[in-house]
């Protein structure tokens, strides 16, 4: 009988241990205030919970210890600080034995990670913060003059449009990262960073899915993302119904395309990007309609007449053109979960889904293919 208790302490010891093992996170900061603390915290859910309160030296130097038996996302920032504080996000890993050196921007409230050793978590979240910094002295300054009085309607345009131009090169960077480092569990985090526009990241999403959905399949943000992949209407899932009206009051319905290659484009008038795309979509229409291509336009307009000349202008001569007239909130657009435009999604002759938000060069490729070019 003692044998026996010996021997089921020490199998729940040695299971205590396997549950919980010790991480260590060391570092430095530069640019903070003298004396200021950092706050780790453990994100739980959609909470912060204070794990520890770290106090750099005068180097700027910390370290401590952090238990853990499974992967948690943990986020560090500065206290006693006049903004609001930075944030610094961590994935770590038990038996992590990481280093952090970071700078605090106080120009731009910014807590610049300049180098990690000891984890790919890390190291991708460097690359990250990398890529968010390189742009944000730019950024600044020409959000600033678009807020200034004096500034005039033409300039406001340009700075608009190279804004726009920011952050169309900021998304391009941190894509790359992610695909680079599908496999690092920091990339189901960092890949959240386009969740506003998940129509439009739909494949960067299920890349991870595909890559972490299994080994992490209890991570909180691998199941978010794996959630949101197969909740989404994706290659290979049945294009559902849209039965809506056309100019001229007609209803037209997908599924009477059905036995050919369709492109559902969601688009409206005052949609600068969709309304470029479009003498693309003009040329693949009059290049592949005769082998049996053809497009399905729902405009998310909320003005008949500007949806009219639009198509009118832009040339879009194919028949089937609907709306509700009833804007974001198109039955259309409902349907298909679209919450940015343009957004796309290429039926082929069965009615599944072949691919999504193809367009330009990457959408005549793919009709090149079924095509047999």
């Amino acid at each position: 009988m003692r044998n026996k208790l010996i021997a089921f302490i020490i199998t729940l010891c040695a299971c205590s241990m396997a549950m919980a093992q010790t991480a260590k996170l060391s570092g430095t900061v530069t640019g903070l205030p003298n004396s200021n603390k950092i706050v780790l915290n453990m994100v739980e859910g959609n909470n912060l919970v204070p794990y520890d309160t770290l106090t750099p030296d005068k180097k700027g130097a910390f370290s401590t210890e952090v238990k853990l038996d499974e992967p948690k996302l943990f986020i560090m920032m500065p206290q006693g600080l006049t903004q609001q504080p930075p944030m610094t996000h961590l994935m770590l890993e038990p038996f992590d034995r990481v280093t952090i050196t970071m700078n605090y921007d106080i120009k731009h409230n910014f807590m610049e990670v300049r180098n990690t050793t000891g984890s790919n978590n890390l190291h991708v979240y460097e690359l990250f913060n990398k890529v968010l910094y390189s742009n944000l002295p730019q950024y600044t300054s020409l959000s600033e003059e678009l807020q200034l009085p004096s500034t005039t309607d033409s300039r406001r345009r340009e700075l608009m449009e190279q804004l726009d131009q920011i952050v169309m090169k900021q998304n391009a960077s941190i894509e790359k990262v992610v695909r680079d480092n599908a496999g690092v569990l920091m990339s189901a985090f960092i890949v959240t960073y386009f969740e506003n526009d998940f129509e439009n990241y739909y494949e960067l999403y299920e890349i991870i899915d595909n890559q972490l959905g299994k080994k992490y399949s209890n991570n909180p943000y691998v199941q978010h993302i794996s959630g949101k992949v197969r909740s989404t209407l994706g290659p290979g899932r049945m294009a559902p119904e849209i039965e809506m009206k056309d100019m001229n009051g007609v209803t037209r319905r997908l599924s009477d395309l059905r036995g050919k290659v369709v492109l559902i484009d969601f688009w409206a008038s005052w949609c600068r990007p969709c309304r470029m795309e479009n003498p693309n979509v003009v040329k693949l229409y009059n290049k592949y309609h005769d082998k049996g291509f053809d497009i399905f336009s729902v405009s998310l307009d909320k003005g008949r007449d500007e949806w009219l000349r639009a198509i009118k202008q832009d040339g879009l001569r194919w028949e089937n053109h609907v709306s509700d007239l009833k804007g974001w909130t198109s039955s259309g657009g409902a349907t298909y979960g679209v919450t940015s435009i343009p957004s796309t999604v290429l039926v082929g002759r069965d009615g599944k889904i072949i691919a999504r938000n193809l367009r330009g060069s990457d959408l005549e490729k793919k009709l090149k293919e079924l095509f047999g070019e």
